[in-house]
C-alpha cells in the first residue's frame, strides 16, 4: 500500500471527468476537479448511457438513478427518410438476455446532475484553463492559463477532445474530421409514429436524422447532413436551412424540427481523432474523448467514459506503484476502445452514403441481419468486461 492516501487531479468535468472523480471516492483516492468552464453547464444535447456503462457503475456500486433521470430504452428502430421501417435493433431484447442492466437514454444535463450528486464534496474549480503539465517519479503537476499550479500524486486529462494534457502528451495533431455536421436539440414533444421509449433513425441520401425519447415528455432529436469540412466545422446556418434538409421526410421529422425554437439547435461537426496507442506519461494519463475520441455513430462515447473511469479507479485501489497502475489501466482499456474507434469510424461511413446502390445495398444487408446475428455482433459490445480485464 501507498504511505500515504494517494490524491488524483481529474482536468475536466465532463462525463468521463465527473465519474472518474465519483469512482475514485469509492476507492479512498483524494480528488479534485478542474474545469476550463466558467460554469457547469451541460450543452442541450442528449445520449444513450448503454448496458455497458451502467454495468460499469454497478461493479463500484454507483447508482446515479439514471431510470428515473432518463428513459429506459424500449425499442429501437431505423427507417428510410420517408419513415418507412427497415430494420430492429434489438438492443433492448438481447440486454435482457444477458441479464445486463437497460440502456437509459438521457439528457447531458440530467446525467450531469446525477454525477455531481455522486462527487458530492470533491473540489471542483471552475475557470481553470490547463495549458501543460510537469511529471516527476512521486506525482506532477498541471499548470493553468491564469499562472495557478495543481499539483497531484496522478494527473488524468479527462478534458476532451482537444484535450491540453493530451497535446502535451502527442504533440501537434490533427482532428479527423468526417465531412458532415450534427445539429442537436432537445424539446418537449410527442407523436403518434414516435412511442414512449423509442430510439427511431431515419436514413436519407447523405444525411440522417434520429428521435430519442429521453423522458419527462423531452425528445432529443438530431440530424446531419454532407458538406465540405470547412462549412461542418463552423456552420453558421439557419433554422430553415434544417427545415428543406428535411422536406419530404417523414412527419415526425419535419415536426420535430418546426417545434424546435432555433436558439435551442446546437450544430457541431462530426470529429473523431486516429487512435492513440499511448496515453500516458509517467504520473499522467488520458480518460474519455481525451483518450480516443469516437464518432456518436455506436453511442458508445458516454459508456467508454465511464468504463474507463471505474477501470481507472479498479486499478488505482491499494496500488503499491501508481506509475505502473496507470499504465496497467492503459493495457486495460486499449483493445477495447480501439475497436470502438474504428466500429463508430466505418459505421457513420455507411450512415452517411449518398450512392443510391450503396444505401440499397446497405439497407438490404440491415434487413436480412437475423437476431442471433445482431447478438454476435453486439453480445460483447455491451458487456462490461470488467475492472481487471
Amino acid at each position: 500500500m501507498t504511505s500515504h492516501r494517494p490524491k488524483a487531479v481529474v482536468i475536466g468535468a465532463g462525463i468521463g471527468g465527473l465519474t472518474l472523480a465519483a469512482a475514485l471516492r469509492q476507492v479512498d483516492i483524494d480528488v479534485e476537479v478542474y474545469e476550463r468552464a466558467t460554469e457547469l453547464k451541460a450543452a442541450g444535447s442528449g445520449l444513450g448511457v448503454l448496458s455497458n456503462g451502467g454495468a460499469a457503475l454497478e461493479a463500484l456500486g454507483i447508482d446515479l438513478g439514471l431510470e428515473k433521470r432518463g428513459q429506459v430504452l424500449r425499442r429501437f428502430g431505423v427507417n428510410d427518410a420517408e419513415g418507412n421501417h427497415i430494420a430492429w435493433f434489438p438492443i433492448p431484447e438481447l440486454s435482457e438476455e444477458l441479464g445486463l442492466p437497460p440502456t437509459v437514454v438521457i439528457s447531458r444535463s440530467a446525467l450531469q446532475q446525477g454525477l455531481l450528486e455522486a462527487v458530492g464534496d470533491t473540489p471542483i474549480t471552475l475557470g481553470a484553463a490547463a495549458v501543460g503539465y510537469e511529471t516527476r517519479p512521486d506525482g506532477a503537476t498541471v499548470r493553468f492559463a491564469d499562472g495557478s499550479l495543481a499539483h497531484g500524486d496522478i494527473v488524468i486529462g479527462a478534458d476532451g477532445i482537444n484535450s491540453a494534457i493530451r497535446r502535451q502528451i502527442t504533440g501537434p495533431e490533427p482532428v479527423r474530421e468526417a465531412g458532415y455536421v450534427c445539429w442537436l436539440a432537445i424539446v418537449p414533444f410527442g407523436h403518434p409514429r414516435f412511442p414512449a421509449g423509442s430510439v427511431l433513425h431515419y436514413w436519407g441520401s447523405g444525411q440522417r436524422f434520429g428521435l430519442l425519447d429521453i423522458g419527462h415528455g423531452q425528445t432529443y432529436w438530431f440530424g446531419t447532413k454532407n458538406m465540405p469540412v470547412e462549412r461542418a466545422a463552423d456552420w453558421r446556418g439557419t433554422k430553415d436551412e434544417i427545415v428543406q434538409a428535411y422536406a419530404g421526410w417523414a412527419d415526425e421529422v419535419q415536426a420535430a424540427v418546426r417545434a424546435t425554437p432555433e436558439e435551442d439547435i446546437i450544430a457541431i461537426p462530426a470529429r473523431d481523432r486516429p487512435f492513440l496507442e499511448h496515453w500516458g506519461d509517467g504520473r499522467v494519463t488520458l480518460l474519455g474523448d481525451a483518450a480516443h475520441p469516437m464518432l456518436t455513430s455506436l453511442a458508445q462515447g458516454a459508456a467508454m467514459a465511464i468504463e474507463d473511469a471505474v477501470v481507472l479507479a479498479g486499478t488505482l485501489a491499494g496500488a503499491d506503484d501508481l506509475t505502473a497502475a496507470l499504465r496497467r489501466y492503459e493495457d486495460r482499456r486499449r483493445e477495447r476502445t480501439r475497436a470502438m474507434v474504428h466500429a463508430s469510424h466505418a459505421l457513420s461511413e455507411q450512415e452517411q452514403l449518398e450512392d443510391p446502390a450503396q444505401r440499397h445495398e446497405r439497407d438490404e444487408r440491415l434487413r436480412r441481419t437475423t437476431y442471433a446475428e445482431f447478438a454476435e455482433q453486439q453480445r460483447d459490445v455491451l458487456t462490461f468486461p470488467g475492472i481487471h480485464v
